[in-house]
């Protein structure tokens, strides 16, 4: 064991400073970007590390548990006794299942795979089941296994050089699918596998839209990484749009949509960075992008659509912390029906979290109320939800206390 590893959390008892020190040092953040992303200076980082200022406030402690992405709050306070999983949820009952079918070596079966038309029709089901069933990790979790294995056999048993690429494309939105399953689970390692293979897979296949979808998948999976991982996610971002870009004059809806939700993916990279005048410019080129498409089409993987782009400028001003704005731009969206169950409560999401930092708690719990009803699943599993939550039952209104309590127990954050 190397002398200068860096120590485990858990392994002894730290105090916050230390906790947060390693954590941050384990993110490749300095003191000063930290202090930046957590809205103070590095000196005051330096401050709390060494314990010369005293623990933050619970607000204070969740903005720091966000940007370090750390899995349960314990990891950064050390408190055994509150163990509240915020950027992982706690574990899908379905999900050892999935992970078989994912690691199962594929050489060797005796199952005979389906035909093409038969995968395509069923992995079209399973993604129509995704947008409309609000415990959509129930449904897909169902179903993915099947899926999984009969994909792998169509691209083993294909004929032809064309019949094996087409059998890659499929396969490729199988493990896109599973990565939607596998994400906030507590299981990082199953979801990089996933997002590797359906990278490889789309590769394979050479199908521009398979390749995009992927590549949307993958800059998703590195940015949610955190501060560390925001130039991999640009960097297979950037040369996807790059590789579609010749394409776009005479593409079908389904690549256009897919490098238009790519585009958005930069802008929200950058609002990530802060960079203001790159993130809107990056959604203005998406909007245009999606002026293009037929007004009800709406991309069965991403959602890219017309009716999608409100909830992507909320988005956008909300990461860049634009508290006023992210409300304008609520209103502005609100109008507009999202169909997919799940999209809508993380639209639902990212307007609670426009309200909170626009100073209106009541408003952001009461979204947060909204995207329960939309899809369960989702909010359960998402963790600034679960921050706006922790934060607001400890407010020193009793009504807002309550109100969030009770919000609490409906995500499993608390015993009823």
């Amino acid at each position: 064991m190397p002398t200068d590893a860096a120590p485990d959390p858990y392994s002894d008892p730290l105090v916050f400073g230390q906790r947060l020190q390693i954590l941050r040092t384990r993110r490749g953040l300095t003191r000063d970007q930290l202090g930046g992303l957590a809205g103070r200076s590095g000196s005051w980082v330096k401050g709390v590390e060494t314990g010369r200022l005293k623990t933050p406030k619970l607000q204070v402690i969740l903005r720091l548990a966000e940007i370090l992405r750390v899995r349960d709050l314990s990891e950064l306070t050390g408190d055994q006794s509150v163990r509240v999983s915020l950027f992982a949820g706690p574990g899908h009952a379905r999900l050892p299942e999935v992970k078989a079918a994912v690691e199962c070596f594929p050489y060797g079966t005796d199952r005979t795979a389906p035909p093409s038309a038969e995968l395509r029709f069923r992995l079209a089901g399973a993604w129509a089941a995704r947008h409309s069933a609000p415990h959509h990790r129930d449904v897909i979790g169902a179903l993915l296994p099947d899926l999984i294995r009969d994909g792998r056999a169509a691209v083993l048993q294909a004929e032809t050089v064309e019949a094996r690429r087409a059998a890659q494309a499929v396969l490729a939105e199988v493990y896109s699918l599973s990565q939607f399953f596998v994400a906030y689970q507590p299981d990082a390692a199953l979801l990089w596998r996933v997002a590797e293979r359906g990278l490889i897979a789309a590769q394979e296949s050479e199908d521009p839209h398979a390749i995009g979808v992927a590549a949307w998948l993958a800059t998703q999976a590195h940015r949610d990484a955190g501060p560390a991982g925001l130039d991999a996610a640009d960097d297979i971002n950037l040369r996807t749009l790059a590789y579609l870009k010749p394409l776009l004059p005479e593409a079908s809806d389904d690549v256009l949509a897919i490098a238009g939700a790519l585009t958005f993916e930069a802008g929200y990279t950058a609002a990530r960075r802060g960079e203001t005048g790159t993130a809107w410019r990056y959604w203005d080129q998406a909007r245009s992008m999606a002026a293009r498409l037929h007004e009800d089409y709406y991309h069965p993987v991403t959602s890219f659509s017309q009716a999608i782009m409100g909830a992507h400028a909320v988005t956008v001003a909300v990461e860049l912390h634009q508290g006023g704005e992210s409300v304008r731009q609520a209103a502005a969206a609100d109008a507009v029906t999202i169909p997919s169950r799940p999209r809508r409560a993380r639209h639902r999401i990212e307007e609670a979290r426009g309200y909170q930092l626009d100073g209106q708690p009541d408003a952001a719990l009461a979204t947060l109320g909204q995207a329960h009803e939309a899809a369960p699943e989702t909010i359960r599993y998402n963790g600034y939800a679960k921050k706006i939550v922790l934060e607001e039952a400890e407010s020193k209104s009793p009504a807002r206390r309550r109100r969030a309590s009770r919000l609490a127990v409906k995500l499993g954050m608390l015993a009823a």
